[in-house]
């Protein structure tokens, strides 16, 4: 059996089907919903950019138990959000699409948080409330409750789990362990890949198998950490080649509107690898999200909607736009040099000439941090999609071991399969959640109004049920569960942080 022959065979139908869902349905369903909502919530997500800060310290206590806090919610999505295709995604666009491919990135984070808005409020309204007091949610619950179609919200879980589960954990190991082509040229042939997603794998299972309650710390201290130091790392760059900026930024224009070249090839075009790597970074309406943004414990299902958003932002006009100015630095300065690298060598090579090889160490560990802790929050939304699906625990320990698998398999495979694969699933489980946020949008459009009303009657909003004329039978915002809220000292959270039995993930 040639195996060679069977991975170009699988790259090229991939291929074709890849550049086909993307060219005519995604892209068109992306922009359509994404403009659709700026418009019906009057553009929610500039409107209420002081919002999105301010609910950040919000906390809420459920009949006495702890709950997981509107930050926390985010940081489990920027945990998954923020992950290699940060890194090795946005210097892929730019390496195959062109410069330009930035700039239809930005459009989208700003267009799509809107998208991103309306799905999270929707896991907010339709959320459940678990036995042990904590909350789950997100499109399977919204399908079902919202539409009444349980089938649908299989569909979608599934959906979600080759998505995740397969394809995104897949791609970040082999994200991983492609940043150590700088150390080990042949690192695909000797064993390498292998032994680190042996590695990363051993890792992963000690936490999703129960062995490491304290999660949260990845989540809630290591991420903003990591994220932190890599921009700081851009701005030096930035700062040191400032003269520079001028014509990053007019390649980047240029490129952007070189409609000749989209012409020419729309599915391998600046606008089409914008878009892709765009949704692959911030997940805006992929309906992934949601399953974070449905566990906080807020006042109001606006509110989370708002702080989705926001990490939307951080996502993509903060450090996909820090991982461009590096690369992008470098393709002007070093054209040639740039030719023929893709990916983390591409990512490699440009922090290296801003900052010497001390760069490339420091990529070296950032990629496995943001990657590992990518793997825990794809896992998360995994594991809250099969749980939706089946309960059994013999079905869960197989599941669980079929995802370690996936993982190892994602450590030595190929380059253009490992985004094909990713991209399928991406695009698959994105056109069922756009198609059913049109359908429910108008429960999140409701529940902006009444957030509305009471933010201008000087009230902090608190959400009932009851104040939405039509909308179907809900869980959770009866009248009885309403508490007293209010904000929480930065200090809780890093107890909340560090306390070993309580994890945003378990």
């Amino acid at each position: 059996m040639d195996l060679s022959a069977i991975n170009d065979q699988l790259i090229s139908i991939t291929g074709v089907i890849d550049d086909f869902m993307y060219t005519y349905i995604l892209v068109i369903l992306l922009v359509f919903v994404g403009i659709y909502y700026t418009i019906r919530t009057k553009a929610v997500q500039i409107r209420y950019i002081k919002d999105m800060f301010t609910q950040l310290t919000e906390k809420r206590h459920v009949n006495g138990q702890r709950s997981i806090s509107s930050f926390q919610a985010m940081m489990v999505s920027t945990a998954s959000r923020v992950g290699t295709g940060n890194i090795a995604g946005v210097a892929t666009a730019i390496a195959t699409g062109g410069p330009g491919a930035v700039f239809w990135m930005w459009l989208m984070c700003i267009v799509g948080a809107a998208s991103a808005f309306v799905e999270s409020t929707l896991a907010q309204i339709f959320k459940v409330k678990f036995k042990d007091g904590e909350f789950r949610g997100g499109p399977a619950y919204y399908i079902q409750q919202g539409l009444g179609q349980r089938w649908l919200g299989i569909v979608f879980a599934i959906a979600l789990i080759l998505c995740f589960a397969f394809g995104f954990n897949g791609l970040q190991t082999f994200n991983m362990t492609s940043s150590l082509e700088y150390y080990i040229p042949d690192y695909a042939a000797n064993g390498v890949a292998l032994g680190v997603g042996i590695v990363v794998c051993v890792f992963v299972a000690f936490v999703i198998f129960g062995g490491a309650k304290r999660i949260s710390i990845i989540t809630s201290i290591i991420v903003p950490i990591m994220a932190f130091a890599y921009i700081a790392l851009s701005l030096w760059t930035v700062f040191a080649n400032v003269g520079e900026l001028p014509a990053v930024f007019a390649v980047v224009f240029q490129s952007a509107f070189d409609f000749q070249s989209v012409a020419g090839g729309f599915a391998g075009s600046v606008v089409m690898l914008g878009i892709k790597r765009g949704l692959f970074s911030n997940e805006a309406g992929m309906g992934s999200a949601p399953n974070a943004a449905a566990t906080a414990s807020v006042s109001h299902p606006v509110k989370q909607g708002l702080v989705q958003s926001l990490s939307v932002y951080i996502d993509t006009l903060v450090i996909c736009t820090a991982s461009a100015l590096m690369v992008l630095i470098f393709y002007v300065q070093n054209g040639d040099a740039a030719a023929g690298l893709n990916g983390m060598a591409l990512v490699q090579m440009a922090v290296n000439n801003s900052v010497g090889e001390v760069g490339i160490h420091f990529m070296t560990f950032a990629i496995f941090a943001f990657a590992f802790s990518s793997l825990i929050g794809n896992y998360f939304y995994a594991e809250s999609n099969f749980l939706y699906i089946t309960k059994n625990r013999y079905a869960l320990f197989a599941f669980r071991v079929l995802c370690l698998l996936f993982i190892l398999y994602g450590a030595v495979n190929s380059f253009d399969l490992a985004w094909n694969l990713a991209d399928i699933f991406m695009g698959f489980m994105a056109i069922i959640n756009l198609v059913v946020i049109l359908l429910l949008g108008k429960w999140a459009l409701a529940a902006l109004d009444d957030y509305t009303k009471q933010r201008k009657a000087g009230k902090d909003p608190v959400f009932l049920a009851s104040n939405v004329p039509g909308l179907p039978e809900v869980q959770c915002w009866k009248e009885e569960e309403l508490q007293d809220i209010g904000p929480k000292p930065i200090q809780e959270y890093i107890d909340e942080a560090l306390d070993p039995d309580f994890s945003p993930l378990h």
